[in-house]
């Protein structure tokens, strides 16, 4: 019987650990994404989506590119400003993607509640500049639309 006890005791210490290591990387991906509802120009907000945006940046693998987008994510304009900055190694499948969430954002904007007309408009201006960038990348490599 003691010999039973400790190897439920180590399972059980393992699973805790294994729990809290996914926590703690649940946390990371969650503080570095922390930027895309932050949508005030307060110096802490500011910093944030910078922080972001460099997390996304230094994404090669551009993960974050088919994670869900929210209006607060399209009116702080990381995602689209990270478009815009990796246009030019974009794939075509990603180009697309992203030409139709810029395409989409001033009317998801629309439709949440939580956002000022300010902030809407703003936004649906970068998004319209953005995809027309994106569309044209997508004609200068020949991609299909």
């Amino acid at each position: 019987m003691r010999a039973v006890l400790p190897r439920h005791a180590l399972a059980a210490t393992l699973a805790g650990l294994g729990l809290l290591l996914a926590g703690c990387s649940g946390s990371l991906v969650e503080e570095s994404r922390t930027g895309l509802s932050c949508v005030d120009d307060s110096p802490e907000c500011v910093e944030q989506r910078a922080a972001t945006l460099k997390s996304m940046m230094a994404d090669k693998d551009r993960a974050w590119l088919k994670d869900p987008a929210d209006a607060k994510a399209h009116a702080s304009g990381v995602r689209l400003f990270a478009f815009r900055s990796q246009k030019s190694d974009m794939s075509c499948e990603e180009l697309s993607y992203a030409r139709k969430e810029a395409e989409s954002a001033p009317k998801v904007m629309k439709a949440s509640q939580g956002l000022s007309p300010a902030q809407i408009s703003r936004a649906s201006l970068f998004a319209v500049e953005v995809n027309k960038e994106l569309t044209a990348e997508m004609r200068k490599k020949r991609c299909r639309a």
